[in-house]
């Protein structure tokens, strides 16, 4: 009888670095849509419900498919809802591990443009009445 315990990944729950840097907008079929607390751009952020998920290749082809699906959701709401100029999307996690995705509407006036927003300029953090509406009109055009 083998003495080597199995163990299961941690249940998931949202990496503390994202859940300080972001505010909760939706919870799409497979991804948490989080808002970043950046007034700089309208930036949103999946994070797929998935423990243990760090990479793309840790999502078997159906969540990789519905990810996908709930990214192109997303570029249509900042679309629909700010008419940007480029959209920015990425999957990076250097600094926070936890599988997330980027979405940022990018505009020529943008504090960074037309560098990648990392590291460009400090974060502004919205303010509290600002950070209302935006929620509110972003959770509106999603239910739209």
């Amino acid at each position: 009888m083998s003495r080597h315990r199995v163990t299961q990944p941690d249940p998931y729950a949202l990496h503390p670095q994202l859940a300080a840097d972001s505010h909760p907008l939706a919870a799409l079929e497979l991804c948490d849509l989080q808002l970043m607390d950046d007034s700089n751009y309208p930036w949103l952020v999946l994070v797929p419900r998935v423990a243990g998920a760090r990479e793309l290749l840790d999502l078997d082809p159906a969540q990789r498919s519905a990810l996908m699906e709930e990214i192109v959701r997303c570029e249509r709401l900042l679309l629909d809802v700010f008419q940007p100029h480029k959209l920015n999307v990425a999957a990076l996690g250097n600094l926070v591990p936890q599988l997330h995705v980027h979405v940022i509407a990018r505009f020529e006036h943008d504090p960074a443009w037309p560098a990648p927003v990392w590291g460009r300029v400090a974060s502004r953090p919205y303010a509290p009445e600002t950070l209302v509406d935006r929620v509110r009109d972003l959770q509106a055009a999603l239910r739209g």
